[in-house]
């Protein structure tokens, strides 16, 4: 008999062809699409006409002769992913919806209601891989990145658990985007054409401020600008040996501390919990040789801290600090103990190349010291570790 596998039928092409290729290897495929969310406030039209998905996804499962039903998520999509992402900014922090939505939506909820079709698997049109192996008896699923190394998605599901890779499959994880459009080409596919979706998983492409003034006010604040001959503690490059101490750990993680006095107010903004670290744009402040990147942020007094230049110091940092309550092993078979160290690959956002890191596990959380100063890192991004192509754990910046 037949495995029954429930695909997440998006109208993109990447889902189209994975569903594609599922049918060719013999499996019973059924098409499922989600609706996530209905409010278009501060989308930016055009970029995601989320209302012509289901159309484009139905007209594929025609295609490809597999059934087709619709599902309504919105609402645990909202409770889950967008309050989280409202919350985040409010604290001042930057979050990462895409992984929420994977981590709560697709290989949870949506999951629930692939079991009710009598699915077997889940598979969605992610470029990332699995493989398992055998460990003490136990079958263990191995994250992978994709094969293209361009389209690599396998940050997306830094958050995912064992339990839910042993039910996942991703059917376009081996081959390349290219080769993805060629094969819906030759099928004659709707979406072989397709521009892929943009922006915030399942909304769309936002206009930030406007989509965030739903539920968080605009109050207008200083914009103080930080010289570069502030005293910024000085790291150079090169791993740390493994006998550091824990002050010197803090101490390498802790955020510069700025305030007014520091710099020079040169301008007014309308919400810190606007802004994010290593962004340029929004601030619409001019008189400058070279452009301005926010470099720090202070909703409590409602501040946000620039510097001109894209190597102001104010930019990179050489450490980053998870609480221990949010590391996640997608391998706890491979998770060092108290106290103990180990090396990885490691990004704080999708598409940064992977850096050199050196991991140490503490009572408090996991402290991760980078061999080069790292730009950009802002808390409530993920950073998520890699041996190999294998991607082993994540975890919410806390600082």
């Amino acid at each position: 008999m037949k495995k029954r596998v429930v695909i997440g039928l998006s109208g993109g092409v990447d889902s189209s062809v994975a569903a594609y290729i599922l049918k060719e290897q013999g499996y019973d495929v059924v098409g499922l699409f989600m609706k996530n969310w209905h409010d278009t406030t501060g989308l930016v039209k055009g970029d995601c006409p989320f209302d012509e998905d289901v159309m484009f996804a139905e007209m594929v499962a025609r295609r490809i002769g597999i059934p087709f039903h619709q599902v309504d998520l919105s609402g645990p999509y909202r409770k889950r992913v967008v309050d989280y992402m409202f919350s985040e900014y409010e604290k001042g922090r930057t979050p990462n919806p895409d992984v929420l939505c994977n981590r709560e939506i697709k290989f949870d909820s949506f999951a629930e209601e692939a079991f009710k079709l009598g699915a077997d698997l889940i598979a969605t049109g992610h470029y990332c891989r699995k493989e398992t192996v055998e460990k003490d008896g136990k079958t263990i699923f191995r994250l992978l990145a994709g094969k293209d190394k361009n389209k690599d998605q396998s940050y997306f599901l830094c958050q995912v658990t064992q339990q839910q890779l042993s039910k996942a499959l991703f059917p376009i994880g081996d081959i390349t985007k290219p080769e993805v459009r060629k094969i819906a080409s030759s099928l004659n596919l709707v979406t072989a054409t397709r521009k892929d979706s943009q922006g915030i998983c399942f909304v769309g492409k936002v206009d930030l401020p406007t989509f965030l003034q739903q539920q968080l006010a605009a109050k207008t604040g200083r914009v103080v600008e930080i010289s570069r001959d502030f005293e910024f503690p000085l790291y150079g490059a090169g791993m740390p040996g493994k006998d550091i101490t824990g002050s010197e750990l803090v101490a390498m993680s802790t955020p510069y501390d700025y305030n007014p006095s520091s710099g020079k107010t040169i301008g007014k903004h309308q919400g810190a919990h606007f802004f994010t670290v290593g962004q340029r744009k929004g601030l619409n402040i001019g008189g400058h040789k070279e452009p301005l990147f926010i470099i720090g942020t202070d909703t409590e007094h409602n501040i946000v801290y620039t510097g001109e230049g894209k190597d102001h110091p104010g930019l990179y940092r050489k450490a980053l600090f998870i609480r221990r309550e949010e590391v996640h092993w997608i391998r706890p078979d491979l998770a060092p103990g108290t106290c103990e160290t180990m090396d990885a690959d490691v990004r704080i956002r999708y598409r940064q190349p992977l850096e050199k890191g050196r991991l140490f596990m503490r009572e408090e959380g996991l402290y991760i010291i980078f061999e080069q100063n790292q730009r950009g890192i802002a808390p409530g991004q993920f950073a998520a570790w890699y041996t190999g192509d294998e991607l082993t754990g994540s975890g919410v910046i806390d600082s």
